[in-house]
């Protein structure tokens, strides 16, 4: 009797089965619906329409310069697709400004330097990498640079928590350069 129960639920699940099967495996092959619309207006399927792409006839007489302009437009198209296109992404940028404080504190300013801006590469105008980018190259010797850094910093955040030490940074840098300009006057 128990074995009977068991044999009738899976005759039971396995017509179950059959008839939640797709079409395509039980063997009704059906060819997918199309538009009457199609064959009434004569129109053919996108892969048998083909777009004339050419110039119209008279082109090169009424237009005598358009090939030097052509020319000039797949430059400027070849050019433009070198550019190197990285995703905004601040967790990335994040890191490197983690990693580049690191270098920095062991005082390895060109290390510090080249991860902040990678930071920069993938978190454009970002305040705090602006700022510690000032700091190295201020260290290696480079205000004018180190110049630019810290009025971008400031730029972005005028009232940031740095933006005092940039301004002192910034005044710093200047008096530095009146001193260099008055030094090659006397010289």
């Amino acid at each position: 009797m128990h074995w009977s129960i068991v044999c009738i639920l899976l005759c039971g699940c396995l017509v179950g089965a059959q008839d939640s099967q797709p079409d395509a495996v039980r063997g009704n092959n059906q060819s997918p619906p199309r538009s009457d619309r199609d064959k009434e207006a004569g129109e053919s399927s996108s892969r048998e329409t083909r777009i004339d792409l050419s110039p119209p006839k008279d082109d090169a007489k009424d237009h005598p310069n358009s090939a030097a302009s052509l020319a000039d437009a797949e430059e400027d198209d070849a050019s433009a697709d070198i550019q190197e296109l990285h995703p905004w992404d601040p967790h990335k940028a994040m890191k490197d400004i983690e990693v580049g404080d690191f270098y920095f504190k062991k005082k390895n300013y060109r290390a510090a330097l080249d991860r902040y801006r990678e930071a920069m590469v993938y978190k454009p105008n970002d305040a705090l990498a602006n700022f510690h980018m000032a700091q190295c190259l201020e260290k290696l010797d480079k205000p004018d640079e180190a110049r630019t850094h810290y009025e971008e910093y400031l730029k972005i955040t005028p009232h940031g928590p740095l933006s005092a030490e940039a301004k002192v940074a910034l005044e710093k840098l200047k008096q530095g350069e009146n001193k260099n300009q008055t030094s090659q006057k006397a010289n």
